[in-house]
């Protein structure tokens, strides 16, 4: 992968350079945004811009390719570079913004570094950079040929569901009238709007379901922050979209699936808040498709006001002829669930277990570790994170 010259150079200068990332990705966004502000407008989540999170992301993506390159010479980071292509051709990322974040990332880089930044080091970093860059591009670009079709599509909203105080379900069906594709339960769409200053702003949101052969469904938390801005798109979906609105969709894309077909492993779903869309998606597909091998559900959530598509939720797990059903709330917990936070450590699961995640990081974090506990394999553990993967840069840290 890296030339030996640039891998020596690289292993030196790591330290220094994972150091100054945070600052690093911080003067290479405020310089792209200043040189392209309409990426910021259209295409960049603004949110994730103001809290910082996209820069975490970017830095530990960064430091754990470059680490990996070092670590394993000899191997490609495929899932990584898959996880961030999905999301990247569902935003309909291009070549050429490839360029154009070289061309800032390294300005900062001079930056920040100022003469350490010798043209070894550069050249070092440089070939780092493109093999993450030509991989993506490679990747994302199949990714694109697999779906066909314009990267964006008209959809029209013929269903809106209350589901609880804050979260909607909206059910949209082609504005062309043309066919809707299959898609895998556990992807994504991402979803295009027109904000009242003039923004076009993108967010992905799970298939929640497939409610019919030529119908999508999404289900959306209203973000509140507290002392935050709130979710910009998600409070523009809630209190200005109605049945007979149109809005922009991508394809479906995401590597958080269940593999297709009836299938002898036991599986694990766990959620927790929103996280439950794409596990009620796996849920239905297991019921459609006949599995018959142990399914463990577990959710967690603050109340049973809170938590939705609670009905879908737990019929469809009822469906299954092999199925357990584990709930935790916070606040109210009536009988036959639990109270407080997941605890799995009285689950029983069956010997080779598959186990799927989403929800928020430190849910996620505690279940994987108990899971490893209970001698789940960790290759047999997947994740959705929904935003920035700040997963990676907690490990990269």
């Amino acid at each position: 992968m890296l030339s030996e010259q640039s891998a020596a150079t690289v292993r030196a200068t790591l330290p220094a350079v994972g150091a100054a990332l945070g600052t690093i990705t911080e003067r290479f966004y405020a310089g792209l945004f200043e040189a392209h502000p309409e990426l910021l407008r259209d295409l960049f989540n603004r949110g994730n811009q103001a809290s910082g999170t996209q820069r975490q992301a970017l830095a530990g993506s960064v430091a754990a390719f470059a680490t990996h390159l070092l670590d394993r010479p000899g191997q490609r980071p495929d899932a990584m570079l898959a996880r961030i292509a999905h999301k990247h051709g569902s935003l309909g990322v291009t070549q050429e913004q490839y360029r154009i974040v070289h061309e800032h990332l390294f300005a900062a880089i001079a930056e920040v570094l100022g003469d350490a930044v010798t043209p070894e080091v550069a050249a070092a970093w440089d070939e780092v950079y493109w093999l993450m860059a030509n991989a993506l591009v490679a990747v994302e670009q199949r990714l694109r040929e697999e779906r066909g079709g314009p990267a964006w599509r008209a959809w029209e909203v013929v269903e809106r569901v209350t589901e609880t105080a804050d979260v909607a379900t909206f059910r949209l069906r082609p504005a062309d009238g043309g066919p809707v594709r299959d898609f895998l339960a556990g992807q994504y769409v991402s979803v295009r709007v027109a904000l009242a200053d003039g923004a076009r702003q993108i967010r992905q949101y799970s298939l929640s379901g497939a409610p019919g052969p030529d119908l999508r469904q999404i289900s959306v938390k209203r973000m509140r922050e507290g002392g935050a801005p709130d979710g910009e798109v998600s409070n523009h979906l809630h209190a200005r979209v109605r049945v007979g609105d149109v809005l922009e969709l991508s394809e479906p894309y995401g590597d958080l699936v269940l593999d297709a077909g009836p299938d002898d492993t036991p599986l694990l779903l766990a959620s927790a808040g929103i996280g439950v869309t794409p596990m009620t998606a796996m849920l239905a597909h297991l019921a459609d498709s006949g599995h018959r091998a142990p399914v463990t559900v577990v959710h967690a959530d603050r109340s049973p006001a809170t938590h939705a598509l609670r009905t879908d939720h737990e019929a469809y797990a009822a469906k299954l002829p092999d199925a357990a059903v584990h709930l935790w709330y916070e606040q109210d917990a009536p009988a036959g669930t639990h109270p407080g936070l997941a605890d799995l450590t009285g689950v029983p699961l069956a010997p080779g277990t598959r186990a799927y995640l989403c929800g928020p990081l430190p849910f996620m974090r505690a279940v994987r570790t108990q899971l490893i506990t209970k001698g789940v394999a960790p290759a047999d553990i997947y994740y959705e994170v929904f935003g920035p993967d700040l997963w990676l840069a907690g490990q990269s840290a």
